[in-house]
């Protein structure tokens, strides 16, 4: 995961989104230095599969599920038990989605219901300025 952050109008409101799960069904991977804010949180979910990664900003990234099993940290109600503390303890990762570095996440066609709607509304628009 990049290290540069979205330009303004890139993100998603998870607020707004009526699958708020749909996007946290293979989990995520958090940078170690995240993982170590939430854990004291003492929030129901663990981390799994550390791996160095020069990509993050430790040196060191670590799994919110096991193998594509949805994140350990969805709550009851399906939502994000991180985001409903602090939005700003949310990894990185979740809190770009469905963007990565910028740029559409190569999950986001199957994962956020916000940018498939979009996509087809922008899709539609199209259509009608060529007829």
């Amino acid at each position: 995961m990049p290290k540069k952050k979205n330009k303004p109008g890139h993100k998603i409101s998870c607020h707004k989104c009526k699958t708020q799960a749909d996007c946290c069904r293979f989990g995520a991977w958090a940078d170690l230095s995240e993982a170590m804010k939430i854990v004291p949180l003492g929030l129901e979910g663990e981390f799994f599969q550390l791996e160095q990664d020069e990509d993050f900003p430790s040196g060191y990234k670590i799994g919110t599920s096991y193998e594509d099993e949805p994140c350990t940290f969805l709550d009851p109600d399906g939502l994000c038990s991180i985001h409903k503390i602090d939005y700003e303890l949310k990894p990185e990762s979740c809190r770009e989605f469905p963007y990565e570095g910028g740029k559409i996440a190569p999950l986001a066609d199957l994962l956020c219901a916000l940018h498939i709607a979009n996509k087809k509304k922008h899709k539609k628009a199209k259509k009608l300025v060529r007829k």
